[in-house]
């Protein structure tokens, strides 16, 4: 929904636009800014969900969908949500605040083990053991309840390291990936898209982290290949989409320097066959 503006602009006066987001607070923010337009659905639901919320529309197939991941600079920018490491405030990271799962329950009640998996896995944090290790270390004593309290764990824990990247970093990441379910149905909800995709439809997809990308790029290029299974007799289905770019779009130094969390932005774009 935060991306609304610019592509409404770009629809006939015949075309329909529907803003699909979990965060309420950015669904109210888009409303806002496309308050003249009257060709704008908005729905209050995971992207996820897609085909029924679809089905639901009765909207067979659509001509384009742009998937926006990860946390938005919004969200971020709204420290009392918990997902910055900058300030004291709730350790939250819900996207959709009517969710149970929080940050706090994650950091509070996940098992060393799992806590040390997931900073590995989605943080890509080398220093995961130890991380976890301090974590439950401090929480023996005391529930840990704000961002500044787990950044200063995160910092007791690891080498200081010359680095550009603060130590908390990669370790809000994970939490935030686990609280939100971001990593486990970007695969589903990408085969999805291509069910609803009307021949010539283009999909793009904007990911933030090299985790994401991964998923993206592994997705649409095997669903673009002619051949998946390297028999001597082919019998693979034909290719469902045709890359439109076989390298990720960055953004230039001009948009960096005017919006630096374009920085971290990968651009892929399929077109369906």
């Amino acid at each position: 929904a935060g991306h609304s503006f610019e592509i409404v602009k770009r629809l006939s006066a015949k075309g329909k636009l529907i803003g699909i987001d979990r965060d309420e607070e950015a669904l109210k923010a888009a409303k806002e800014k496309l308050k003249e337009f009257q060709n704008v659905i908005y729905v209050h639901d995971n992207h996820d969900n897609i085909k029924k919320i679809l089905e639901d529309l009765q909207i067979e197939k659509v001509d384009g969908i742009l998937l926006d991941l990860g946390v938005s600079s919004y969200q971020l920018d709204e420290r009392n949500r918990g997902f910055s490491y900058l300030g004291e405030n709730e350790l939250d990271m819900r996207m959709d605040k009517t969710q149970d799962l929080t940050a706090k329950y994650v950091v509070n009640n996940y098992s060393e083990e799992e806590l040390a998996n997931l900073i590995y896995e989605y943080g890509e944090e080398r220093f995961s053991k130890r991380i976890a290790r301090k974590i439950i270390e401090v929480r023996r004593s005391e529930p840990i309840r704000t961002t500044k309290e787990l950044a200063d764990i995160i910092i007791a824990a690891t080498p200081r390291i010359k680095s550009h990247i603060h130590p908390a970093t990669r370790v809000f990441q994970a939490i935030r990936i686990e609280v939100n379910n971001e990593l486990k149905n970007v695969n589903f909800v990408l085969h999805d898209i291509l069910d609803l995709l009307d021949k010539g439809g283009i999909i793009s997809v904007i990911s933030f982290h090299s985790l994401e990308d991964r998923i993206v790029k592994q997705i649409f290029k095997f669903e673009s290949q002619k051949c998946r299974c390297n028999e001597m007799i082919c019998k693979c289905p034909p290719p469902r989409i045709e890359l439109v770019n076989r390298k990720p779009i960055m953004a230039c130094e001009k948009e960096i320097m005017e919006n630096p969390p374009s920085r971290s932005a990968k651009l892929r774009v399929v077109r369906a066959i």
